[in-house]
C-alpha cells in the first residue's frame, strides 16, 4: 500500500471518529432543553406583494432633514451639523483632541394666570428666561454657565392685573449663575498629556454644580462643590449588570428647609444607581453639617429606591428617606427626624407609548426632608402628582407636598394622542396624623388638576393647567394658567 493510500484512509477515519464525538462543551455553558422536540426546517417567507423598486430605492435616497430648532448662537463646530467633522487641534495632546465649540442656547417662557391661594387671588403675567452658554473644549470637557436674567433672589419678572390686593408688577435683571461648572473625565485628560490609552472612565465636574438624583426626590439643588463618579462597573457573581457610584460635596449655597439659614450648611454624600434583580436600585447617603445658627441641626439622610416591571403590565417604584442623627439645642425643634415611604405605579396598557394610569401614593412621618431642594424645585413631593406641582414662575396653587405627617395618594391619566399632544387629568388627596406642631398642612386636602401640552412646531409649545382643590381647616384654592414656551 502506498503512502498515499494509508495517509488518505487515516484523514477519513479521523473524519469519522470526529462526527461521532460531540465536541466538549465549556463548563460555564448550560444546554437549552427542547422537550424532545427536534427543530423543524420552516420555509421562506413568502411576499405576495409586487416588488416595487421605487420602494426599496426610498429606504436610502428619500430621507430628508426634519426642522429643528438653532441655538441663538454658534461657533465652531456645528450642533448636529451636516457633512464630515473637521480635524481636531493637538492642544491636550493627540489621544484628547480640541474641537471648540460655543453654543448659547435656552427659552423663554410666558405666562398668563389666575391663581386663588385661599388668602388672595389674582390675575398676573409674568415671564421666565433660561439662558444656558456652553464652551465645549474636548470630546469629555467643557464649561458650562447657566443663568435666569428675569429672576433674582426668589422674584420674577410680572405684572399683576386683578385681584383681591392692590395691583404690583416687578422687573428684574440679573446675570448671577444658577449653575458654573467645568466638567469633563480625568481619564481622558491623562491620556492626552502622556499620549497613553487609558481603559477607565473617571467623570468629575467642580464649581456651581447642579446635581438631580432620584428624579429629584432625594436631591434637587445646585451649590458649590465638586462630584466624580465611578461609571459602568459590573459583578456577575452579584448578577450586577451596571453599576455607577457617584461622590460629591457642597460648601456653599446648599439649600435646604431643615437648616434655620439660607445656605447655612454644607453636604457631602454619595450615591449608587445598581441594575440588578430584573430592575434597578437607587441607594443614597448624604451628611448635612449646618455650620453658623444651624450649627446643632447636622443630621444624616438615607434614601433607597427600587424600580421594576411586574408581570409587563405593572411599572413600580419605592422609595424611602429617613432622616436620623439631629440633636438640636434644648429648646429647639427638630427639623429633619422623618421617614418617608413613596410608591409610585404605572399601568402598562394596550397603548403602552400614548396611554399611561398611574397611581402614586406616600406616608410621611414627622417630618422628611431631601438631603437639599433649590427653592424653586418643589416639594419633595414634586413628582406624586400634577395637584402637587407649583410652575416656579406665577406661584400657581398646589396641595400640600412636604409629606411632613400626612399620607395621601394621586390617580391620573396620561394620554399623549399620536405622540404629537398631551392631556393629563388627576385626583388627588391627603390626610394628617400626628402632632399638628410637625406637619404644615393642618387637615385634609382632595384636589383635580388637568394638563394640556402641544408643540405648535419645533420651537413653540403651547400649554394650560387647571387645579381645584378642598382643604380642611384652610381656605380652598384653584388656579388656571396659559402657557406659552418658546425654545432656541
Amino acid at each position: 500500500m502506498s503512502p498515499r493510500f494509508l495517509l488518505t484512509t487515516f484523514a477519513i477515519v479521523t473524519c469519522a471518529i470526529a462526527a461521532e464525538t460531540p465536541p466538549a462543551m465549556d463548563s460555564r455553558a448550560t444546554p437549552v432543553p427542547n422537550n424532545g422536540v427536534k427543530p423543524a426546517f420552516a420555509p421562506d417567507p413568502v411576499n405576495a406583494l409586487p416588488y416595487d423598486y421605487q420602494r426599496q430605492l426610498d429606504i436610502y435616497g428619500a430621507k430628508h432633514p426634519n426642522p429643528t430648532a438653532r441655538p441663538l448662537l454658534e461657533l465652531g463646530r456645528e450642533l448636529y451639523g451636516p457633512g464630515q467633522f473637521q480635524p481636531g487641534v493637538n492642544l491636550f495632546g493627540e489621544k484628547n483632541l480640541l474641537f471648540p465649540q460655543l453654543l448659547f442656547y435656552g427659552d423663554i417662557r410666558n405666562v398668563v394666570a389666575w391663581n386663588d391661594n385661599g388668602a388672595t387671588d389674582k390675575g398676573l403675567a409674568a415671564a421666565k428666561l433660561n439662558l444656558d452658554l456652553d464652551l465645549k473644549l474636548t470630546a469629555t470637557e467643557r464649561i458650562h454657565y447657566f443663568f435666569t436674567p428675569l429672576d433674582q433672589n426668589g422674584k420674577g419678572t410680572f405684572a399683576e392685573f386683578g385681584g383681591t390686593r392692590p395691583r404690583v408688577s416687578n422687573n428684574e435683571f440679573d446675570l448671577t449663575p444658577d449653575a458654573l461648572f467645568f466638567e469633563g473625565d480625568l481619564a481622558r485628560l491623562f491620556a492626552g498629556f502622556t499620549g497613553r490609552d487609558n481603559s477607565h472612565d473617571l467623570p468629575f465636574t467642580v464649581g456651581l454644580i447642579p446635581l438631580l438624583f432620584q428624579n429629584g426626590v432625594w436631591l434637587q439643588d445646585a451649590f458649590d462643590g465638586f462630584a466624580f463618579t465611578i461609571p459602568a462597573r459590573n459583578s456577575p457573581s452579584l448578577q450586577i449588570t451596571n453599576m455607577d457610584v457617584t461622590f460629591f460635596a457642597g460648601f456653599d449655597q446648599v439649600t435646604t428647609p431643615a437648616l434655620r439659614g439660607d445656605h447655612d450648611g454644607n453636604v457631602f454624600g454619595v450615591t449608587t444607581f445598581i441594575e440588578a434583580n430584573h430592575g434597578y436600585w437607587e441607594l443614597g447617603y448624604g451628611y448635612v453639617e449646618g455650620t453658623g445658627a444651624s450649627s446643632d441641626l447636622s443630621y444624616h439622610n438615607i434614601s433607597a429606591a427600587f424600580t421594576k416591571r411586574y408581570f409587563d403590565r405593572l411599572s413600580n417604584s419605592v422609595r424611602i428617606i429617613a432622616n436620623v442623627g439631629q440633636n438640636p439645642a434644648p429648646g429647639k425643634a427638630r427639623t429633619a427626624d422623618g421617614v418617608l415611604l413613596l410608591v409610585e405605579n404605572s399601568l402598562v396598557s394596550s397603548l403602552p407609548s400614548t396611554l399611561v394610569p398611574y397611581l402614586n401614593g406616600w406616608v410621611g412621618f414627622h417630618r422628611p426632608q431631601s438631603l437639599a431642594r433649590a427653592a424653586g424645585a418643589g416639594g419633595v413631593l414634586l413628582n406624586t402628582g400634577i395637584t402637587f406641582e407649583t410652575d416656579g414662575i406665577t406661584g400657581f396653587p398646589k396641595l400640600d407636598d412636604t409629606a411632613h405627617n400626612t399620607y395621601g395618594a394621586a390617580l391620573g391619566i396620561e394620554y399623549l394622542f399620536d405622540l404629537h399632544q398631551q392631556l393629563v387629568f388627576e385626583l388627588a388627596g391627603l390626610n394628617t396624623f400626628g402632632n399638628p406642631a410637625q406637619r404644615t398642612a393642618p387637615g385634609a386636602q382632595y384636589g383635580v388638576g388637568v394638563r394640556w401640552q402641544l408643540p405648535l412646531n419645533n420651537a413653540w409649545i403651547l400649554r394650560a393647567d387647571a387645579i381645584a382643590a378642598r382643604r380642611d381647616l384652610l381656605p380652598d384654592i384653584a388656579g388656571v394658567r396659559v402657557e406659552l414656551r418658546r425654545k432656541f
